[in-house]
């Protein structure tokens, strides 16, 4: 049995023949490795970094997906300052999104801005009121507002309504906004509460008028619109809390726009708000302190505005009556708005002056119409409209006992140098009885001629006698009394006048002598002199006398009796 060959030794594959000499034999030959393959991985690690990168790639995208919320729509006048994708919506200075598209709506009357909100912001933004405006710079009457817009470019400001405002609204969520193109004066969070004034007109008022309590500000107006019949001008005003708790029942409103200027028993007296309200008006208000049963106004309560305080403040003058009144002479000077007066009381106004004609007399004449408050006549009116309550009307009772004691309507002058006239109501007893109707719809008051009339037919009489005064016979009366009277002065001038210089010539001759004469040295005041000495002299010697006979009475009978010398013993 052949042995097989160990792999350790290998086989000749070309054995020599038998029967050849044997060979050296060959020198071992080293093994051949064996190599055993390793096991090759199909995925490479270096894989693992772009794998990584995808997975935070999504990640990023899925929480980019999360966040964003849905896309409102907000149309403006002009997209001015806004760029897509740099705009910001901001709520609080939060921002909550950004612009993402910018088009024209359909009537090309607006601008389409898209905005893409944030999926947290979503929730209390996409619901009825909410307001969008873009903050820029702006001056206004409450100050200079969005000058961090200088640098950081124009953003949109969100504003919410109130949690109780959303709850009234549907439920509905809301994606198309129209936005403001003035910020709102408030928010919608901002404690306080809300009033509506009623106004003839608007006045000085803007939005952002100032509100004072007491000369210190506490709210402001925050818009105005017209009433639906066009009459009047309703103006909302926002109180801050907690001063909105003054605005009670009892409380009246009044202007305090620019300067009030009046004269009265005090003197020259000027009022003056801030200067806020002079530039752009004001109001203020107050509370009458003796109302009954005071207590807060609810919001949205609604209040007349008085032109002053004094108006504002005065008692309540009830519903007013219409009364007319036909004037045949002229009322030059009497306006719309001119007061009707009773014993320096003002009852009411002129609202109205129109020109008619008169068939029965074939005259012009002026219709006047007036507002006249009957409850300014005080108890006299309670008491009189009580009684008119059984007959059901009311002017009857107040008017017609009035008209039987002679009250008429005069057209009086209220300013000599403006010309301005105004209604006075007053009783003129020797006034001739007219029919009065006191039931008629409007009542037409009876009038008189006014005291400016008769001193106009006054003026007119004395014109006309001043007129028959015959003028040119006293001028020519007068241009001769003048002619007489300059020969007059002529003659005297050339006769009289030589006679009485050569007299006072020899007066003043005569009073030279008289004046020598009585000069100290003169004869006359030194004979003068001596006289008076004599006479002084004289005087003496009497006085003498008498007193010796005083002291010896007798010696008019015995004569003076003997010296006596006196003898040394």
């Amino acid at each position: 049995m052949s042995e097989t060959p160990t792999p350790s030794e290998p086989v000749d594959p070309n054995p020599e023949p038998s029967g050849t000499p044997p060979q050296e034999p060959p020198a071992p030959v080293a093994p051949a490795p064996v190599v055993t393959p390793k096991r090759q991985t199909r995925i490479s690690w270096i894989w693992l970094i772009p794998l990584l990168a995808a997975a935070i790639g999504v990640s990023l995208l899925v929480k980019d997906w999360l966040r964003i919320g849905p896309v409102v729509t907000v149309s403006f006048e002009s997209a001015e300052g806004l760029e897509v994708g740099q705009t910001k919506v901001r709520y609080k200075d939060v921002t909550i999104g950004v612009v993402k598209d910018i088009g024209v709506s359909e009537d090309r009357h607006r601008v389409l801005v898209h905005i893409e909100l944030s999926h947290d912001g979503s929730s209390y933004i996409t619901r009825e009121g909410t307001r969008f405006w873009v903050v820029r710079p702006r001056l206004g009457v409450s100050g200079v507002s969005g000058l961090g817009t200088l640098l950081s470019g124009a953003y949109i400001a969100v504003d919410t309504a109130r949690e109780s405002d959303a709850s009234k609204s549907a439920p509905k969520a809301k994606y198309d906004f129209v936005g403001l193109e003035k910020p709102p004066e408030i928010t919608s969070d901002r404690p306080g509460r809300r009033f509506t004034l009623t106004s003839p007109d608007l006045g000085s008022l803007e939005i952002g008028s100032p509100i004072y309590f007491r000369r210190i500000q506490v709210g402001r107006v925050i818009g105005y619109d017209l009433d639906p019949k066009g009459q009047d001008v309703h103006i909302q005003i926002f109180i801050d809390a907690p001063n909105d708790r003054f605005v009670t029942n009892a409380t009246r409103f009044w202007y305090v726009s620019g300067v009030n200027v009046s004269l009265n028993a005090d003197g020259f007296v000027v009022q003056t708000g801030s200067l806020a309200s002079v530039l752009a008006g004001g109001i203020a208000f107050a509370s009458v302190e003796d109302e009954p049963n005071v207590k807060p106004s609810a919001a949205d309560s609604v209040f007349p505005i008085s032109a002053t305080q004094g108006e504002a403040m005065a008692e309540p003058d009830g519903t007013p009556f219409r009364l007319d009144m036909v004037f045949e002479q002229s009322v030059r000077g009497l306006k719309v708005g001119a007061p009707v007066d009773f014993h320096g009381m003002d009852l009411g106004k002129v609202y109205d002056i129109d020109l008619e004609f008169n068939p029965k007399i074939k005259r012009f004449v002026v219709l006047v119409k007036t507002r006249l408050y009957p409850s300014r006549f005080g108890q006299a009116y309670q008491d009189l409209f009580t009684a008119s309550e059984k007959e059901g009307y009311e002017g009857q009772a107040l008017l017609g006992p009035l008209v039987k004691h002679g009250l008429r309507a005069q057209i009086r002058s209220a300013n000599l140098l403006t010309g301005q006239q105004y209604i006075a109501l007053d009783f003129f007893p020797n006034a001739p009885p007219v029919e009065f109707d006191s039931k008629a719809v409007p009542v037409v008051l009876p009038t008189i001629a006014g005291s400016f009339d008769h001193l106009q037919q006054q003026v007119s009489s004395i014109v006309t006698k001043l007129d028959a005064v015959p003028f040119d016979g006293i001028s020519q009366d007068l241009r001769a009394s003048l002619k007489s009277l300059t020969k007059l002065m002529n003659r005297l001038q050339t006769e009289v006048t030589p006679q009485a210089t050569a007299t006072l010539k020899a007066a003043q001759q005569s009073l030279g002598r008289v004046n020598s004469m009585l000069a100290d040295d003169s004869p006359l005041n030194g004979n003068l002199e001596q006289t008076l000495r004599e006479l002084g002299d004289a005087a003496k010697s009497l006085r003498a006398l008498a007193d010796y006979l005083q002291t010896h009475p007798s010696a008019l009978l015995r004569g003076r009796a003997a010296d006596v010398l006196p003898t040394n013993h």
